[in-house]
């Protein structure tokens, strides 16, 4: 019996081998058995609205502010260069670039505000 070949014109897939094609090809129907998706529902149209959209990045708060310059770094990723300049070269503590907490009325849930006592 002749094996089936799946040309699809892609680079990537055409690399598997037999046993990794079936592999894959196992753990798809794994996850079609598990969401209930069938092989219909693969081959029909798909409405770009019932897609739902990544919700978008949330900033991360600023962990260090620059007294003077106002430049700002959340912590994650590499130390900037401004940073390193305030804390080696203009003599500034870490304490001292540490951002203050903002609290704003926004971020403040109704169990935060304290009503004063008559």
């Amino acid at each position: 019996m002749a094996e089936a070949t799946h040309d699809t014109g892609d680079p990537v897939a055409a690399a598997l081998s037999p046993r990794e094609r079936a592999a894959v090809i196992h753990k798809i129907r794994m996850l079609m058995a598990f969401w209930g998706i069938t092989p219909e529902e693969l081959d029909a149209p798909v409405d770009p609205a019932d897609i739902a959209d990544e919700p978008p990045a949330v900033p991360l708060p600023v962990k260090y502010r620059h007294p003077v310059s106002g430049e700002t770094w959340d912590g994650s990723g590499a130390h900037p260069q401004w940073l390193r300049d305030a804390l080696l070269k203009e003599g500034f503590t870490v304490d001292q670039l540490r951002a203050a907490v903002v609290v704003t009325a926004a971020s403040l849930e109704p169990d935060d505000l304290v009503r004063p006592v008559r």
